[in-house]
């Protein structure tokens, strides 16, 4: 792949171990890792212009629904609650194919790339037409993002006390044969891998007790993670209590559902014993703040869960229920909505984007991404910081969101 020398950068915000954070310096790329960082480096290869640049390491979203950006803004489900705002668009999705699904995956890493992500899972749980998930793998290997897919599934419908409609859910033994189909054919686990595949069944209101224990035993027979969602609103939580006689954390962890190869979107309602849970077991949590609140779902309580060291990245969650896939646009908000709960110092600007990038390569299991240092993937953003968006910021490396993406 040979050399890539970015050359005096402006800021280099490293997010290595030591969070080190580099003036006019120099990042040497060398097939495909970072080779080394400093002032004054040289190549015989390809050398591009830093110099009005901030660099960060290349974003990392850990929850999508990539299949849903052919449905944005629909009408009818504009101003629902999560459970309606489904069942209004449930009869849309059953008619999509694997050609919606490639293309609908092309356009959301696509614009997910242009918000300066490198890396991106996604969460595909129908599969309505002949659609197989290999037909977003596919999409991803075009685009050229470093892709976590996840088999995802619904087995129980409307007329078992579920909410999707009976046509969208499948039969558990076909859902398990098929997880076991794509793991096979497709997860690699090599250093440095572009795809990795993981298992996700939908949710706890619509796939049964069994198939998410199930689950929980073929992810750790394969060696591969574990994601679903979780505690999303108030509503979850209550057809938790209901149907299972404990909150979504305790029914989790009954499950096998904890530990550092599971992650959970969303968390919005998750309690002090939750979190507690969660930080001892090292769950990782996808936080969407942008579909939190398109949807009226709440605000995470995001900075107890990182005072508690829970691990957390972020998610742009699917664009129905976010209107766009804009990953620097989530770490901001993610930032605001800190402030807007707990003051002005609940989150800096430099965690948010901490959270977006080693935060959420560390939830993926993927340490060789998200930090830029000698060894690690050369998955980098490159942020101009000399138009109009940032005139007169004095260190617009602490809000480097406003640049525009080279």
């Amino acid at each position: 792949m040979g050399e890539i020398l970015i050359q005096n950068a402006d800021t280099v915000l490293t997010m290595d171990d030591g969070r080190r954070v580099l003036k006019n310096a120099d990042v040497l790329i060398r097939d495909g890792q970072i080779a080394a960082l400093g002032q004054g480096l040289e190549t015989a290869g390809e050398g591009l212009r830093g110099a009005g640049c901030v660099v960060t390491p290349g974003l990392v979203n850990t929850h999508h629904h990539l299949y849903q950006n052919l449905t944005r803004a629909v009408p009818g489900g504009q101003d629902a609650l999560l459970f309606g705002w489904l069942q209004r668009l449930y009869p849309i999705w059953s008619r999509f194919g694997p050609e919606e699904m490639f293309v609908s995956a092309q356009l959301g890493l696509v614009e997910l790339a242009l918000s300066g992500c490198s890396l991106s899972s996604d969460h595909l749980y129908l599969y309505p037409n002949g659609a197989r998930l290999e037909d977003t793998i596919h999409a991803a290997a075009e685009v050229g993002l470093r892709f976590h897919p996840t088999r995802g599934a619904m087995s129980i419908g409307e007329s078992a006390g579920g909410l999707p409609p009976d046509h969208l859910v499948e039969q558990e033994a076909a859902i398990l044969n098929d997880m076991i189909r794509v793991v096979d054919g497709f997860h690699d686990a090599s250093e440095g891998s572009m795809c990795r595949v993981g298992l996700a069944p939908c949710s706890p209101f619509s796939v049964s007790r069994e198939l998410m224990r199930d689950t929980a035993l073929l992810a750790r027979d394969k060696g591969v993670m574990l994601h679903t969602h979780l505690a999303e609103n108030d509503e979850d939580v209550a057809y938790s209590e209901a149907q299972f006689g404990c909150r979504p954390g305790q029914y989790a962890e009954e499950l096998g559902w904890t530990g550092p190869d599971v992650w959970h979107a969303h968390c919005v309602k998750l309690n002090p014993a939750e979190i507690d849970l969660f930080a001892r077991s090292r769950t990782g949590v996808a936080h969407c703040p942008c579909s939190n609140c398109r949807l009226g779902s709440g605000i995470a309580p995001v900075r107890q869960m990182r005072d508690a060291r829970v691990p957390v990245g972020l998610g742009v969650d699917g664009s129905a229920s976010n209107d766009m896939a804009n990953l620097v646009g989530e770490a901001r908000q993610s930032m605001l909505l800190q402030r807007v709960a707990q003051g002005a110092d609940a989150m800096s600007a430099y965690e948010a984007l901490e959270i977006a990038t080693r935060g959420g390569a560390d939830v993926l299991g993927r340490p060789d991404c998200g930090r830029l240092a000698a060894g690690m993937r050369a998955d980098v953003a490159i942020w101009d910081v000399t138009g109009v968006a940032s005139s007169c910021s004095w260190d617009p490396a602490r809000c480097c969101w406003r640049g525009q993406r080279r």
